[in-house]
């Protein structure tokens, strides 16, 4: 069963669960079965990856919701698990990046050329642990843009991979990269006034009950306070 976050006449928000594509074959066609409705998808998470995923109700209305992405009106929040912890409790990533499709996986770039393209995010240590002689620390991560594989290979150049992400170096095993969409706010594509807000906390599995429960709720209480002094 699909857990549904938001849903009105355009479009819903849902909690892609990890292991299931973003796209058809995939969360749609599960989301089509359950609701008996047509959905279209708007952006990717990857497989890997589970939390809050927009569908729209129509071509029309994926159309809008796609260029909110592509004009940078819409956030993005995340949860990440990392090896280690960053020298200081919060800061921000600028990298150029290239994505080898071939290999699938992400670079970094020394310069711009063909196919690279910049990338940004801030985040926050929200929380530490010691398991087994490794620190994890679990990060809120906002990126400003929406790169393949993004907040793992900014995390991984800088010797913090996420947990359970082999592809990036990570010490730690995990049947998959510790990253989680956590919070995702957007104006809505017909109703101007009106913005959308949906949220989500990883499943209490490993790395992510390695943390307390208030951690998890203090980003989301974050999120929504400051979509609501946005609106």
């Amino acid at each position: 069963m699909i857990r549904i976050l938001y849903r009105d006449d355009q479009l819903l928000v849902c909690e892609k669960p990890v292991g299931i594509s973003s796209e058809s074959p995939g969360l749609p066609d599960l989301v089509n079965d359950q609701t008996g409705l047509k959905t279209y998808p708007v952006h990717r998470l990857d497989r890997g990856t589970g939390g809050v995923c927009i569908l729209a109700l129509s071509s029309r209305i994926c159309g809008l919701l796609q260029t909110l992405f592509r004009d940078g009106k819409v956030d993005k929040d995340y949860f990440a698990v990392v090896c280690g912890r960053p020298e200081t409790d919060r800061g921000c990533y600028t990298d150029l990046l290239f994505h080898d499709r071939r290999q699938n996986k992400t670079f970094i770039a020394r310069q711009m050329r063909k196919g690279v393209k910049e990338a940004s995010c801030e985040w926050t240590v929200i929380h530490s642990v010691t398991r087994e002689d490794q620190v994890l620390s679990l990060i809120h991560v906002r990126i400003h843009t929406g790169r393949t594989h993004q907040i793992r290979i900014q995390f991984a150049s800088r010797g913090l991979p996420l947990a359970g992400d082999r592809k990036y170096g990570s010490p730690v095993k995990g049947k998959n990269p510790a990253l989680w969409a956590g919070c995702i706010s957007f104006p809505h594509p017909v109703q101007s006034s009106m913005s959308v807000r949906a949220s989500s906390v990883p499943p209490s599995e490993f790395p992510w009950n390695c943390f307390p429960e208030e951690a998890y709720d203090c980003v989301i209480c974050s999120c929504a306070s400051r979509t609501s002094s946005q609106t």
